[in-house]
């Protein structure tokens, strides 16, 4: 297949790419930068310069394309203290790229995130078929998999708060900084709120298996571990860096932007992602991963 996608430069690309153009699929990255460019260059892709507001041109590289994965958001602008503009440019984005694939039987890959559900007010152990009718990312979620209706073999990936590799570790990383700069690794109440996790090699193979195969307006889970007590990666992170680990009370004011995130517990399976598309998880677990990352001279 000729592939499209976007955030094409991100830590998740850095698999998805390599793991499409292994597979046979040729592949045009979208960057939004010189930078970005050379790094989709780097993976192996051809280049399409533009952003998540160049509504024309996502639609036309969606029509020249077998199939689109769509990995991009603008986290700059997330973190920037507008998640809802964000998202309202995340959903332009794929009713633009959806519209073009209408009727086309062609494969549309989207990405949410599980803590978006948990932070919409979803309580439990979330699974696949679990769905909300709106909130932050929610709404485009639901937009993606309503693609099915219109011929399009559309399927949403969600991603855990920890995608980890090669020294990332997605909001863990965000408290590894945290805990160099305020000399505690921190948590909120007795810890035991869980972080579901994944490495990023088996997030690639799960990608590659949606766009291939996933049936019309499936959800499907990436994630190996199905939640990690933020207790626990705080004490790998202070013992590593030798700073205490206790619980916060102030977390607004400690944590920051992250305050929202620390205290959510989201246990996730991904049984019926495993069944149904024989994914199998074969990557180091988080806290190995975040520990040798920290040893390292």
């Amino acid at each position: 297949m000729r592939v499209f996608v976007t955030g094409a430069s991100s830590h998740v690309a850095s698999e998805v790419v390599p793991e499409l153009l292994a597979a046979g699929h040729t592949v045009t990255g979208l960057a939004r930068s010189d930078r970005a460019a050379q790094v989709v260059r780097s993976l192996g892709a051809d280049v399409r310069h533009g952003d998540l507001n160049d509504l024309d041109g996502l639609r036309a590289a969606a029509a020249e394309s077998d199939g689109v994965i769509h990995l991009a958001f603008q986290h700059d602008q997330q973190y920037g203290g507008d998640l809802a503009g964000a998202a309202a440019a995340d959903l332009r984005a794929i009713e633009a790229m959806g519209a073009a694939l209408s009727g086309s039987s062609r494969p549309f890959v989207g990405t949410n995130a599980t803590g978006a559900l948990t932070l919409a007010g979803f309580h439990g152990r979330l699974t696949e078929h679990d769905v909300l009718p709106g909130g932050l990312r929610i709404e485009a979620e639901n937009v993606v998999v309503a693609l099915a209706e219109q011929d399009v073999r559309s399927s949403v990936v969600r991603l855990p708060p920890t995608v980890h590799s090669a020294g990332r570790f997605g909001l863990a990383s965000a408290l590894i900084e945290l805990a160099r700069a305020s000399g505690l690794a921190g948590y909120v109440g007795d810890g035991s709120n869980v972080w579901p996790s994944v490495h990023t090699r088996d997030v690639g193979r799960l990608y590659r298996l949606a766009l291939e195969s996933a049936a019309a307006g499936s959800r499907l889970h990436a994630v190996a571990e199905e939640g990690i007590p933020l207790r626990d990666i705080a004490a790998v992170i202070g013992r590593h860096l030798n700073v205490p680990v206790a619980p916060v009370t102030a977390a607004a004011e400690h944590f920051g932007h992250l305050a929202m995130f620390v205290g959510m517990d989201n246990p996730t399976s991904s049984k019926i992602t495993r069944d149904t598309l024989g994914w199998a998880p074969s990557g180091p677990d988080l806290l190995a991963d975040l520990g040798d990352f920290l040893a390292a001279p």
